[in-house]
This record gives structure tokens, C-alpha cells and sequence, in this order.
């Protein structure tokens, strides 16, 4: 049934329908409605689960690691500050295999103070060990959720679930909402261990030399790198119930093109309007949706972009002093391509800053004349459309 709901409210349902046990979170611009859309269903009744508002998002998480080695299953969501104070924790999350799904709401990390989108907050947790899941839309949003807790309980790694702030948070749109039996031949009940029985005590996070840390950190390398199949593998029985699917990259007109922009995120709308635009007045030009960015779809990019002569990716991030994040990944990724393609770095949108499809074809005409790559990328402030 379609129900028009913001993309925090589509979040807040898929908690519900995945039978979600335990909730930990602290409210914060723009993902508090997700928190109180929960509250509000566990209150009613329509919701069975316990909540906990945590003084702080550090505590939040840490309620949320220790629920889960009881075997719950657990949810939180957080925004820019408030992920930043949780990294600590997230640390923890990822080596004590925690399936965890946290819902991250992208808005700037002061300074100075601002309220607007940018993936700048989740992409600087990018090494901690959590998997990381874009989305474009509400519906998105809410796949993804029901996917991710398939995912996580399978290779035990938590997730990150991320929408754009206010773009996708606020924005209510029709939202396909799947019934609880559905979800439920997709998604089984949790089973998970309880690490914290009495009959068979045991330590927990201890302290360990130079080589058992090392193989701890090579076995969650190498698990994170299998997750990919467990990703493929959960859009793929997720379509056969539900008929929709995203793919760890989804390509759009890419049949033909010569150059392709790659984008993720709410940007990507503005950026298939620019693509049909481009193709009417003849550029072979297409679109590739990165959704997974950890583990990185480095196979998945080379294969969609091994005949492309030009690649243009808008990031709404920077990593200052280098770039855009997005830009300098597909760069590490493309690079051992014999036949690798001009890779062309834009930083727009900080902040929430409009990237309009005028914006974005002009951004693509001028790269198509261009001969070779530059070291840092260009800034679409202010660029005149």
C-alpha cells in the first residue's frame, strides 16, 4: 500500500515492520523524527519494543552494542555531531561483530554551525568498519533498512543506512510500505547469540598482543569484502518478493555513453534529468548510482565504466586538502585499468546548496572538451548555469 511519508517516517516504518526490539538514540536535527515517529508507535501500541533515550549518542551507541550481544535486534539513528561523538563506539560496534543498523540523516559538521546535507559526516566513519548503505529516496530508505538487517545478521558487521538531510528526511513523496507478512517471508525473526550467559560466562573485548589484533582486524577485512556477495545476494531475494531492486551500483543510460557521471544520494534525481536532457540533444552520456560505498564496488565501477572515456562524479563531501571522497576512491579504483578513463572531480552541494540539472549538464560539457585530468577537483559554487 503507497502511504506518503518523509524519508525519516519511511525509515521509522521499515524499524517497525523488521521487528526491531531495542531503540537507543538521542534526538538531533534532521533525524529526530525518526526517533519520535518510533516513540510514538511503541507508545500506541503498534510497535512492540523497548525504547531508551541515552543522555548522549556515545552512550546511545553503546546501549545499542551491548543490547545486541544479547541477542536483540537493535536500532539507532543519528545525524553529523552526533555520529562524530559516537565514533568511539563505532569502533566497538565493528570488533565485537555487532549486526547493528544505524540510520544516519547527512548534515554538515560544524564549524562553522549549519543545518544543511553533506555526506561529510558518515564518509569520515569510513574506516571504522561499518558497511554504508546511500539512498536516493524514501522508498530507498525503507528497502534498505528491511535489507540491511538481512545483510548484518548474516555477516554480523553493523550498517549504516544514509539519507541526504531535509532532501530525503523531510520530503514527503508516495512510499510503497510492504505488509508485515511480506517483510516477513523476507525477513526472519532474530536469532542471534547471547553473549552474556550466566551458565558460560567469558570475556568480552579483551586485551590481545600484536597478532591476535592484527588477525581480528584481517578476519573483519576479509568478512567485509564477502559481505558484497551477501549484499547481492539480499537485493536479489528482496526483488523476487517485493519486485524492486538497487544493486550495489545502478546504472541508468549508460548503453552507448562515452562519458558517465556517477553520483550518490538525492543529487542523483537532479542528475537523470540532466542525463535525459544531454541524450536529447545527442551526448552519449550516462548516470551510475553508487548506493554501497563500504565495501567499496570497486569491480562493480570498472565493469559499468570499462568503455567510458569520461568520468564526472559530484561529490557532496570534501575531504579537505584532497578533495571530493567519492572522486578519490573511483580514482584508486579505476586506476588498474589498462584502458582506465579521464576521472573528473566536482564538490557541489555543501550545506544543502541547490545542484540543479542545468548545473550539472554544464558541469558535463565542459569536461567533455577537456584532454586530460586534474589533481583537484572543482567547486560548483557559485557556477553559473
Amino acid at each position: 500500500m503507497k502511504e506518503l511519508l518523509s524519508g525519516n517516517h519511511a525509515i521509522a516504518e521499515a524499524v517497525r515492520l523488521s521487528k526491531v526490539q531495542f531503540i537507543a538514540a538521542y534526538p538531533i536535527t534532521p533525524q529526530t523524527p525518526i526517533y519520535e515517529r518510533i516513540s510514538q508507535m511503541v507508545s500506541d501500541g503498534t510497535m512492540d519494543a523497548h525504547m531508551m533515550r541515552a543522555e548522549s549518542e556515545h552512550s546511545a551507541m553503546a546501549a545499542c552494542i551491548a543490547a545486541s550481544m544479547t541477542g536483540v535486534r537493535v536500532f539507532t539513528a543519528t545525524s553529523s555531531q552526533g555520529l562524530a561523538l559516537m565514533h568511539e563506539m563505532l569502533h566497538f560496534a565493528s570488533g565485537n561483530r555487532v549486526p547493528i543498523v544505524m540510520a544516519c540523516v547527512n548534515r554538515v559538521v560544524a564549524a562553522p554551525w549549519a543545518f544543511g546535507s553533506d555526506q561529510t559526516d558518515t564518509l569520515s566513519q569510513r574506516d571504522t568498519g561499518w558497511m554504508q548503505l546511500y539512498c536516493e529516496d524514501g522508498q530507498e530508505a525503507l528497502d534498505t533498512v528491511i535489507q540491511a538487517y538481512w545483510i548484518c545478521e548474516k555477516v554480523r558487521i553493523p550498517a549504516m543506512v544514509i539519507i541526504d538531510g531535509f532532501y530525503t528526511s523531510h520530503f514527503i513523496e508516495p512510499v510503497e510500505v510492504p505488509t508485515e507478512d511480506e517483510v516477513d517471508r523476507y525477513l526472519p525473526l532474530p536469532s542471534l547469540p547471547n553473549r552474556f550467559q550466566f551458565s558460560d560466562p567469558a570475556f568480552l573485548t579483551n586485551v590481545v598482543d600484536a597478532y591476535q589484533y592484527t588477525e581480528f582486524k584481517r578476519r573483519l577485512f576479509e568478512d567485509l569484502r564477502a559481505a558484497k556477495e551477501v549484499v547481492r545476494e539480499a537485493d536479489r531475494r528482496f526483488e523476487e518478493i517485493f519486485e524492486r531492486s538497487y544493486g550495489m551500483v545502478e546504472p541508468f543510460e549508460m548503453e552507448g555513453a562515452e562519458c558517465a557521471i556517477v553520483t550518490s544520494g538525492s543529487i542523483t534525481s537532479c542528475a537523470r534529468i540532466a542525463v535525459r536532457r544531454l541524450r536529447e540533444k545527442g551526448f552519449g552520456v550516462g548516470l551510475l548510482k553508487v548506493k554501497l560505498f563500504r565495501p567499496f564496488p570497486s569491480e562493480e565501477l570498472r565493469e559499468h565504466l570499462k568503455d567510458i572515456r569520461r568520468v564526472v562524479v559530484i561529490d557532496r563531501n570534501l575531504s579537505a586538502g584532497k578533495g571530493g571522497i567519492f572522486w578519490d576512491e573511483i580514482r584508486s579504483a579505476l586506476y588498474s585499468m589498462e584502458a582506465r578513463p579521464l576521472v573528473f572531480g566536482y564538490i557541489g552541494g555543501l550545506c544543502g546548496e541547490d545542484v540543479p540539472p542545468e548545473m550539472i549538464e554544464r558541469c558535463i560539457i565542459r569536461c567533455m572538451e577537456r584532454k586530460k585530468m586534474e589533481d583537484l577537483p572543482e567547486w560548483m559554487h557559485g557556477m553559473s548555469t
